[in-house]
């Protein structure tokens, strides 16, 4: 039986989804604004403040129950210690890349991510790859070595972003925890590094709040940078197949791509439009390999 509101929930997940990516699009303009302030200080307070934002949430919507259930399952801990490292070495190459002029390594990353995906899950998952997801794969590659021929230096920038994502989002896909008490919970182990390297710089006598009050607001706003998206997203997943939400994940780097090379200048050479022509190309036959997919497991209503 059909229900009456599946069409809104729909339109709901559509909009929340192209909200969360369209943030995570923009996050470069954000971090460009404090590029005064070192990047393993951003980071740093991204997290510390994060933490504040994450209580409240939790508080709001009763999770903290399953934060107990996840900190008591010893699996859960230390698969939630490797995606902290993970997420904070992915946030703290994406910050240095943005502010060292490189937002289209960190978008050409954040291209790969999907093509990432099927291949960690036809390898570690077993999951059956259809021709066209092998087509796209490969095509991907082809790109990856037209930039490693013309654009080595930025190369490794675009590999970490992704491996660093793809094994992040894997791990997170098989932790046995709820997506905002599992990010609390990695919040709250990097917590101590963070705080630890903020409280040494200050003692060093650098200025880890920036030089203006717009670099002490923006810093506040970190957890609510972090968190928006998040809780978007979730919400989002709730409503959407995932499949579109598969493809509504383009937004946001290409949006960063649009960033970099209309708005901050960055130089697109013959080597990126070979590199982003094929993986664009590859995305094409991934989002056709998802759709046919979606159609084919389409069941008649009972």
């Amino acid at each position: 039986m059909n229900r009456p509101d599946t069409h809104g929930h729909a339109r709901q997940g559509f909009l929340l989804g192209a909200a969360a990516y369209g943030l995570w699009g923009v996050l470069p303009i954000y971090f460009k604004a404090l590029r005064a302030i070192d990047s393993v200080d951003i980071v740093a307070h991204r997290i510390v403040w994060s933490i504040p934002v994450l209580a409240g949430l939790l508080s709001f919507t009763n999770g903290w129950s399953e934060v107990r259930e996840a900190l008591r399952n010893r699996r859960a801990v230390i698969m939630l210690t490797i995606t902290a490292l993970l997420i904070g070495v992915n946030w703290l190459l994406y910050v240095y890349a943005v502010n060292s002029g490189h937002i289209l390594a960190g978008s050409l990353g954040y291209y790969l991510n999907p093509l990432a995906n099927v291949l960690l899950g036809r390898v570690i998952l077993k999951e059956r790859l259809h021709w066209l997801q092998w087509a796209a794969v490969a095509l991907a590659a082809a790109g990856i070595s037209a930039l490693a021929i013309g654009a080595l230096g930025q190369l490794w920038i675009s590999l970490t972003l992704c491996v660093s994502f793809a094994t992040y989002g894997l791990l997170r896909k098989i932790a046995p925890v709820d997506a905002v008490a599992g990010l609390a919970i990695e919040t709250g182990i990097l917590f101590p590094l963070a705080a630890g390297w903020l409280i040494w710089d200050l003692a060093a006598g650098n200025a880890i709040f920036g030089n203006s009050t717009m670099d002490i607001v923006l810093i506040a706003g970190a957890g609510l940078v972090t968190a928006i998206p998040l809780l978007l997203f979730t919400a989002a997943a709730k409503r959407l197949r995932y499949s579109t939400l598969g493809m509504l994940q383009f937004l946001a780097p290409t949006l960063q791509f649009l960033l970099a090379v209309l708005i901050y200048g960055e130089p697109f050479t013959t080597a990126h439009a070979i590199a982003f022509g094929s993986i664009w190309t590859a995305l094409a036959l991934y989002v056709i390999a998802l759709v046919r997919h979606a159609r084919a497991s389409v069941t008649l209503p009972e």
